[in-house]
């Protein structure tokens, strides 16, 4: 699956509150950036800011949030399944 994000018109390397408005908007990026990036900040492949550059690597962001909501094949999220993969294995397990 392919998606184009607001995180695909960042710099290379962006602050916090530009990673803020392209994942959250505007209107909720300050707020967001106070109480939700600390969370995100300590889970692990959510990339740490760059001392030489000031900012976090826009590639590393987008990537975890791929495999965060199981988007472009990266993953899908925990407790998260295809449905159709789920009945088939239920399927077969009844077979035997």
């Amino acid at each position: 699956m392919s998606f184009r994000s607001r995180l695909d018109d960042l710099p290379l390397f962006a602050s916090d509150l530009e990673i803020a408005e392209a994942v959250v908007g505007k209107r909720y990026a300050k707020e967001w950036a106070q109480t939700r990036l600390p969370t995100l900040a300590g889970k692990t492949g959510f990339p740490p800011i760059d001392p030489f550059h000031e900012g976090r690597p826009v590639p590393l962001v987008r990537r975890f949030y791929e495999s965060y909501l199981g988007l472009g094949g990266v993953g899908a999220p925990q407790g998260a399944a295809d449905p159709a993969a789920w009945k088939s294995a239920i399927r077969g397990k009844r077979k035997t």
